[in-house]
């Protein structure tokens, strides 16, 4: 069984568009990709709807023990056709999310990872793996990124991938699979909080101590003190959503807190 714990906030001021859902063995983190300011994204529903609708989504692929590629395509494919046909979804400014799914699969933890939003696998040796899809921040001429150049590079060979219109998306994730015996703990991340590693120095196991330690409140907390007191890059927001989410492992059928 998953012990999970979460905590999430939106940007001061705006409606969070990161999103939660979980099931007896699975956990999903979604972040809507918030569109820029004075750009038309050919969407009636907006961002919230798109990210509650393909969190839904995942509930019934995910709990049938889908592979959670195949599980996610379909959830894409749901949301797609829940448009009903009102919405221009070729726009390339068209709502979109990022994805991370873990899920207890018997003996094994899957993992699933599309776009920045990372997961971090503690395991009970102490060592730490990081599944981190990092392709968009690596696109072609280095940042800052025109916006043009992000949409022409969204769910594109070379260039990055998300969860929005186009169901083969999917196939695109990061996915693995570990022994949940050797697993400590596991934490899942938006970008609102892994700014504390990449802007602010904090290192991924400083991190994970700290959502160890504390609960995943503290990194948010941690995450706004940064911002009011360093600011942030010439290319970043000011603030973003935040979501941090710590799962602790127990043996199937044993109800112990996972230690």
């Amino acid at each position: 069984m998953l012990h999970v714990a979460y905590a999430t906030a939106p940007a001061p001021g705006g409606v969070n568009e990161d999103y939660v859902i979980a099931g007896p063995a699975w956990v999903a983190v979604l972040d809507g990709a918030t569109a820029p300011r004075g750009v038309e994204s050919g969407c009636e529903h907006g961002v919230p709807w798109l990210v509650r609708t393909l969190a839904r989504a995942l509930v019934e692929p995910v709990e049938a023990g889908d592979p959670l590629p195949e599980a996610l395509s379909r959830a894409i494919t749901v949301t797609k056709d829940a448009h009903g046909g009102t919405c221009d979804l070729g726009n390339p400014y068209s709502p979109s999310s990022t994805v991370a799914i873990v899920r207890r699969a018997g003996e094994h933890l899957e993992y699933l990872v599309l776009c920045d939003s990372p997961v971090g696998v503690l395991h009970t040796d102490g060592t730490l793996d990081v599944v981190d899809d990092d392709r968009i921040g690596h696109l072609p001429g280095g940042r800052p990124y025109s916006l043009d150049l992000v949409a022409s590079q969204r769910n594109r060979r070379g260039g990055f991938w998300v969860a929005g219109a186009d169901p083969g998306a999917a196939f695109e994730a990061l996915t693995g699979s570990v022994p949940a015996a050797g697993v400590r703990a596991v934490g899942m991340f938006t970008d609102g909080v892994t700014r504390l590693v990449e802007w602010y120095g904090r290192s991924w196991e400083a991190l994970m101590a700290a959502a160890a330690a504390h609960g995943p409140a503290r990194l948010l907390a941690e995450v706004r003190e940064a911002e009011s007191a360093h600011g942030t890059p010439g290319h970043g927001k000011p603030h973003d959503d935040a979501t941090a989410v710590w799962i602790s492992l127990a043996p199937p059928g044993d109800g112990r807190p996972g230690t």
